[in-house]
C-alpha cells in the first residue's frame, strides 16, 4: 500500500557531551507519524547544517559522519521499500525496529504453507493421502495467485492476514478462480488449518478466522432407485470397457465402498467372519477406519466372476477415477437415466436404496460406510418414500379404536 515516507536528521542540542559534540538523532515519518532513534554519531553543533541534515567542514571525522549517514538513509530506504512489498502496511515504528535488530521476526503464511505441504508428502502413505496433498497444493497455488493479484506481492506477513484479507480471498475464488460455493468452502478450511498451525505455534496471536464462518451447504447428490439398478444390470454392453465399469459401478452399490476402498481390495479383504459368511474388512484409505460389510450375493457373483483373471492380486480391473466417471456416464445415456452418474453415487446409492429404504437401520448403515458419526452418514442416506410408506403401514391397525370414537360421534 503507498503511504509518505521521509527520514530527517537532527542534534540532540540538549544533551551536550563532555567533549563538545552533540549526539546526531534520526526520525523516520510515515504517513505523517513519526519515531526517533539515535544514530550513534556525533558532531559539534556549529558544525552542523540543519538545513542540509549533514555535517559541514572538510574534516575527515565530519567526511566519515556525512559517509555513515548517507549509509544509514540507504538502508532506511531499503526497509520501508521491502516492508511495503511484504506486508499490508507499514508503520515508522516497524521501519525503525528492523533497522535497529529489534523486528518482530516476519513468518510469512506461504512459506508456513509450504513447509506444512513438504510434511504432507512425507506422510503420503503412512497417514495422509496423495488426495489430501493435492488439496493442500491447489489451496497454496490458490492463495499465491491471489497475492500476486490483489496485493503485487510474492508472499504476506502471518500478522497481516485479518478478516478482510480471508473475504478478500473467498471472493478471488469464487470470481476469478469461479469456484462453487462448496468447492470454496473447502479451500478455505485447508486455509485455515495453516492459519491454526500458526497461531498453535505462537506465529500468531489472535485468531483472524474469529468472526468468519466457513458454510457448506447441503448438496442432494441423489442415488439410484431399484428401477434404475435394474436397468443397469439389465443392459448389454457391445463395449467390454463399459461392461466392467458397470460391474465394478454395482459392487459399489452393494458394497458402499469409495473408489480408491475398492481399487485397493485384494483377497485378503475377503474373509469368513463369526456368522459365517463371507464379509469385506478393509480400512477406508481416507479416515483409516475399520469398515466391515456383509458380501451380498450380487457383489459376490462379481467377484467370482474376475477371480483369478487380473495380475498383481487384484480383484476387479478398475480403471482411474476419472475414466471411471466418464464411462458412467456413457453408460447413464445408454441406458436412458438422466442422473449424473458418478463413481460416488453408488455410495449414496448403498446408503440409501441398498440398505436404509429397506429397513437397515441408521446406526448399522453409518458403521457399514465407516462414518464416526450419524450426522455425516444422514448426508448420504435419503429417506425414500417407498420407506415411508411401508412404515406407516403398520401404524393403521393401531389406531382403529380411535377411528371407531371419531366415526360414532360424526356419522
Amino acid at each position: 500500500m503507498k503511504s509518505t515516507f521521509k527520514i530527517l536528521f537532527y542534534l540532540k542540542r540538549g544533551a551536550i557531551r563532555a567533549n563538545g559534540c552533540a549526539l546526531i538523532m534520526g526520525r523516520i515519518t510515515v504517513d505523517g507519524v513519526g519515531t526517533q532513534f539515535s544514530t550513534k554519531l556525533e558532531v559539534k553543533p556549529e558544525e552542523w547544517d540543519t538545513k542540509a541534515n549533514r555535517a559541514t567542514g572538510r574534516s575527515n571525522a565530519n567526511k566519515q559522519v556525512n559517509s555513515l549517514l548517507e549509509e544509514i538513509k540507504a538502508s532506511l530506504h531499503t526497509i520501508y521499500h521491502e516492508m511495503q512489498r511484504r506486508d499490508n502496511y507499514v508503520t515508522a515504528e516497524k521501519v525503525k525496529n528492523e533497522f535497529l535488530g529489534i523486528a518482530e521476526t516476519h513468518e510469512t503464511l506461504l512459506a508456513l504453507f509450504a513447509k506444512h505441504n513438504a510434511d504432507v508428502e512425507k506422510l503420503v502413505g503412512i497417514s495422509k493421502t496423495p488426495a489430501t496433498l493435492q488439496k493442500y497444493k491447489v489451496t497454496y497455488n490458490h492463495l499465491q495467485s491471489f497475492l500476486k493479484d490483489k496485493y503485487n506481492v510474492t508472499d504476506i506477513s502471518l500478522k497481516e492476514i485479518n478478516l478482510m484479507f480471508i473475504n478478500d480471498f473467498e471472493v478471488y475464488l469464487m470470481t476469478t478462480c469461479k469456484c462453487g460455493a462448496n468447492t470454496t468452502a473447502k479451500f478455505m478450511q485447508f486455509f485455515k488449518r495453516i492459519i491454526l498451525i500458526a497461531r498453535n505455534n505462537g506465529l500468531l496471536v489472535g485468531d483472524p478466522f474469529a468472526n468468519y464462518k466457513i458454510r457448506l451447504k447441503k448438496v442432494d447428490r441423489g442415488y439410484l432407485t431399484d428401477e434404475e439398478i435394474t436397468k443397469i444390470l439389465k443392459k448389454k454392453f457391445v463395449s467390454e470397457r463399459l461392461e466392467h465399469v458397470r460391474d465394478i459401478f454395482i459392487f459399489s452399490c452393494f458394497t458402499g465402498l469409495a473408489y480408491i476402498d475398492v481399487k485397493n481390495l485384494t483377497q485378503e479383504n475377503i474373509r469368513t467372519s463369526f456368522d459365517g459368511n463371507l464379509w469385506i474388512m478393509t480400512k477406508r484409505q481416507k479416515t483409516d477406519i475399520k469398515v466391515d460389510v456383509p458380501l451380498l450375493k450380487i457383489p459376490k457373483m462379481i467377484l467370482d466372476k474376475y477371480k483369478d483373471k487380473l495380475p498383481n492380486g487384484l480383484l476387479l480391473p478398475i480403471l482411474s477415477n476419472q475414466k471411471m466417471n466418464s464411462y458412467l456416464k456413457e453408460i447413464g445415456d445408454v441406458c436412458g437415466i438422466r442422473k449424473n452418474l458418478t463413481f460416488h453415487l453408488a455410495r449414496h446409492t448403498f446408503a440409501t436404496t441398498t440398505t436404509l429404504a429397506k429397513g437397515v437401520p441408521i446406526e448399522t448403515v453409518s458403521k457399514m460406510l465407516g462414518h464416526t458419526n450419524i450426522e455425516t452418514t444422514q448426508i448420504y442416506a435419503r429417506i425414500t418414500n417407498s420407506k415411508i410408506s411401508n412404515d406407516m403401514k403398520g401404524l393403521t391397525g393401531k389406531f382403529s379404536g380411535v377411528e371407531k370414537i371419531y366415526e360414532e360421534a360424526n356419522y
